[in-house]
This record gives C-alpha cells, sequence and structure tokens, in this order.
C-alpha cells in the first residue's frame, strides 16, 4: 500500500509489557545507522517503506499489547495485556504480502482485516486506530481534531535519531521516531494533562515488518501516569 492509500485508510476509521526480545537501546547510538546515510523523514519511514518484504509468508508476527491508566474511574478500565497476532501469506508481488489479523483475543477481540497484496506493515494503523479511539472518548474529543494533531505531529514535529535494536542476539540498525502533537496546541487547557502525550515508534529493516515498537505515554506533573499504551514485536512467538 502506498503513503497515500495507507493514509487515506487511516483516515477513514481513525486516523492514523515491553518485550525483551526485541527492544530498543534506551540511549540511540547514531554511528552505524548514519553513516553515510540522511537522516529519513518520520513518514518516510511509517509509511513509505515495504515493511513486509523481509516477513515470510508461512509466518506470524506476534506483538505483545500493554495499556493501563493511572486515571480513578477512567474510561480505559482495569489495564489490558493481550497481542495482536499479523499471518503472512504471498501477496501479488515479490514485496507484498496478505495479511489475516488476530487483534487480541477472546473477549477483547476486535475486527481487523484482512489486508490483501500489502507492502505496509498493518499493526502501526490497527495501533493507531485502536489508540485513537480510546483517547477521543477519554478527553470527550472531536476524533478528527486528534486525528490531525497526531498527523500534523508526524509531519512537522517528529525528530528521527538512529538507535540500534536486540534481535537474535545481536545489534542490528534502527530508527526512533519520537514526537509530542498536542504539546503548544490551542486547545491545550481542555486536554487534561494529555498535552505532554509523547509517541515513540522504533523501527529496523532487520526486523520482519520493520516495526519493532511503539509506545504512547503521557505523565502528570508529578510523575504520575495517565497513560501507558504500547505495542512491542515479540522475538519469540514470531
Amino acid at each position: 500500500m502506498s503513503r497515500t492509500l495507507l493514509l487515506a485508510a487511516v483516515a477513514a476509521t481513525s486516523l492514523i509489557v515491553a518485550s525483551a526480545q526485541a527492544t530498543p537501546d534506551p540511549t540511540p547510538n547514531p554511528a552505524p545507522a548514519t553513516t553515510g546515510t540522511a537522516t529519513p523523514s518520520a513518514g518516510d519511514l511509517l509509511f513509505e517503506q515495504p515493511q513486509m518484504k523481509n516477513a515470510a509468508p508461512g509466518s506470524t508476527l506476534t506483538y505483545d499489547y500493554l495499556r493501563r491508566s493511572g486515571i480513578t474511574k477512567g474510561p480505559y478500565g482495569p489495564p489490558l495485556s493481550d497481542a495482536i497476532k499479523l499471518t503472512v501469506e504471498p501477496g501479488k508481488t515479490a514485496e507484498n504480502r496478505d495479511i489475516r489479523v488476530q487483534m487480541f483475543s477472546g473477549g477483547n477481540r476486535i475486527p481487523a482485516g484482512p489486508f490483501l497484496d500489502m507492502p505496509g506493515n498493518p499493526v502501526l494503523s490497527l495501533f493507531l486506530e485502536n489508540h485513537l479511539k480510546g483517547l477521543a472518548s477519554l478527553l470527550e474529543a472531536n476524533p478528527r481534531y486528534i486525528k490531525n494533531a497526531i498527523r500534523k505531529g508526524l509531519r512537522e514535529k517528529a525528530t528521527v535519531t538512529a538507535t540500534q535494536v536486540e534481535y537474535k542476539g545481536r545489534k542490528v540498525d534502527g530508527w526512533r521516531i519520537e514526537m509530542q502533537p498536542f504539546l503548544g496546541d490551542e486547545q491545550t487547557e481542555r486536554m487534561r494533562g494529555f498535552e505532554r502525550l509523547t509517541y515513540t515508534f522504533v523501527t529496523s529493516p532487520e526486523v520482519p515488518g520493520e516495526i519493532v515498537s511503539i509506545h504512547a505515554r503521557a505523565e502528570r506533573p508529578d510523575g504520575g501516569e495517565l497513560l501507558e499504551e504500547r505495542l512491542d514485536y515479540d522475538q519469540k512467538n514470531s
């Protein structure tokens, strides 16, 4: 799917337990990935790369999901720890894949997919769609307003730095994308502390599907947790 098509799909519906097996180093290491390579944009890394080209047909990509909130009697309820599984089959071209989705399990399950002849990894839009729905409900806000702020943040406020991730017992090059899309927003007084919501994406072309982790976190000024929501590639179950 091209960047245009993926963005359109995300816009149509909403937007756009850390894994010990494939986790980014806390300190970015710019030397390996940037040697002789220009820093790509957030949009290029997340929406334009053929991320599924290194996901073998017949394989299953598993992503651990965690969501918890420190808001008393908030709409999120108790912590949710589950998984998103992508079953990968050949697409029409060498780089594309047909993908079946199991988004969560049991009573938490959400219908999703299938995605046919995809070059990009749909777990990105699946996470963001689900995240946006919860955030809009929490803030009693227009989902379109939040969606546009996140899209604009990826385009104008994101910082991209080189990093490394652990994969199959070795360090591989990747990219870390961070942004705070609501900081300085004109509706700050209505954000209830979520103006400091920080998004972090980690990608690596060495990891199947390229999406290593997605992290959305908001804290109170005193350090208390408002929201922790994350997705991590689970190497041992993929």
